[in-house]
């Protein structure tokens, strides 16, 4: 009996594994983050795609209406363009009738992430900067040709990462 009294009893975590437990929780959580960050890129170039080419079909719906397109000089963009005019409504006449609200960049930047329009009312071009992902099948077939090489573009596998548009053939040079 007498020596069971005098047995420490020991409760609780040494400092050494709860330091291991915190690093460990800290590894997985870094890695959590990394694929989460992926994803939401992946995501925010889907939604370039499709917000491109809606923005497609309803320049050819008021083309169809009007007999062109909406005039305006190259680049008019949406928030946070750094190469033309500023403005929400960057392609004029739009909407609400052929499209309910002009979208904007999932990811508007100062000088990158935007949407960029140039038309003279028989062709245009519509653009989008700030690339996430040059690997992503649904922006390659966007690939602006002339925006493909130069010091000031990110070439991966040799394919563009700068730009992605949609245009009429007469200003591909644009």
């Amino acid at each position: 009996m007498k020596k069971l009294l005098h047995q420490k009893i020991s409760s609780g975590f040494t400092l050494v594994e709860l330091l291991v437990v915190i690093s460990i929780i800290g590894l997985l959580s870094s890695i959590v983050l990394t694929s989460v960050n992926s994803a939401r890129a992946k995501a925010r170039d889907a939604r370039r795609a499709a917000d491109i080419r809606q923005l497609q079909t309803a320049l050819e719906l008021y083309y169809d209406a009007n007999g062109s397109y909406p005039p305006a000089p190259p680049w008019t963009g949406g928030t946070g363009d750094c190469w033309g005019t500023v403005t929400d409504n960057y392609i004029p006449g739009l909407a609400p009738t052929y499209i309910p609200i002009l979208p904007l960049d999932p990811r508007p930047t100062p000088c990158g992430s935007v949407y960029l329009y140039g038309s003279t009312g028989v062709d245009y071009k519509l653009m989008t900067h700030g690339p996430e992902n040059c690997e992503n099948p649904l922006m390659r077939s966007l690939k602006d040709p002339l925006r493909d090489g130069g010091p000031n573009h990110a070439i991966v596998d040799g394919n563009s990462c700068w730009a992605w548009s949609i245009y009429t053939p007469n200003v591909a040079a644009w």
